[in-house]
């Protein structure tokens, strides 16, 4: 049976059939991320255990109609290969529509809810031009290409797109320590890295609490309302940051207590 279809069937046609099946064998096991994962054989369980953390924070969106953008398709340059991921999170949410972008040409791996874009994540221009094809987002998961100013620059620019009470994702946060990849392994290091920026935003969690009359909150103060660390994993949550002080008024302390 293999040597025929072997010769009588080409090799892409041969791989649609194969991701098609990966996706029939995933459906049966419709709550269990991690078991998807390695059907698809991402290495988003296995190599990475990050499942668990996913299907814990997006458990939320499993039958809603939502849009999902992931940056960075894999398999390199290979135009066959990659898409695991993005099979997967088709077959774990049975109403979203995926996009992904990929400095490489991957649009052999599109198909039905699968929308592969070509362009640098930290273009602009070409951001600009894919947010205004499919609009605001529900969940954004950055497992491109990890350099630590990409994944700043990128969150910076993306965050705003996405929709209140949406979730933005970054993935391999290991490379914060990385010197090939804009990272330091010095813990006292105070450097732009994914890890030192992402712990900066902390602290705005808790803007109102600042005693600085003259303080203007950002918009990442004014619209982010947790944010979750894991080994190389990090979930943040879009929402209106607007809870009072149970003390300070506008940044200020009352007069009279």
């Amino acid at each position: 049976m293999r040597d025929f279809l072997k010769n009588h069937i080409s090799f892409q046609n041969r791989l649609k059939i194969k991701y098609r099946l990966r996706h029939l064998k995933a459906i049966l096991f419709p709550f269990n991320l991690s078991k998807m994962a390695k059907i698809h054989k991402t290495d988003k369980y296995g190599n990475h255990f990050y499942t668990p953390h996913y299907q814990k924070h997006f458990k939320q969106f499993k039958f809603k109609k939502i849009k999902l953008l992931e940056i960075g398709v894999g398999g390199y340059d290979n135009l066959f290969f990659g898409g695991n991921s993005l099979r997967m999170w088709k077959s774990y949410f049975p109403f979203v529509t995926i996009f992904s972008l990929d400095i490489y040409d991957k649009s052999f791996l599109q198909e039905n809810r699968i929308r592969i874009f070509q362009g640098s994540q930290v273009d602009k221009s070409f951001l600009d031009e894919v947010i205004e094809i499919i609009g605001n987002l529900d969940i954004i998961i950055d497992d491109g290409s990890h350099i630590n100013q990409h994944v700043i620059e990128t969150f910076q620019f993306l965050f705003p797109k996405l929709k209140i009470g949406g979730v933005y994702v970054v993935e391999d946060t290991q490379t914060s320590y990385w010197p090939d990849y804009g990272g330091s392994s010095d813990i006292n290091y105070s450097g732009n890295t994914i890890m030192n920026f992402f712990k900066s935003l902390t602290d705005g969690l808790n803007h109102v609490e600042y005693i600085s009359p003259t303080f203007e909150p950002s918009y990442f103060d004014e619209n982010i309302v947790s944010i979750h660390f894991y080994h190389n994993l990090i979930f943040i949550y879009k929402g209106e940051n607007k809870e009072k002080s149970n003390f300070l008024i506008q940044n200020q302390k009352p007069t009279k207590i």
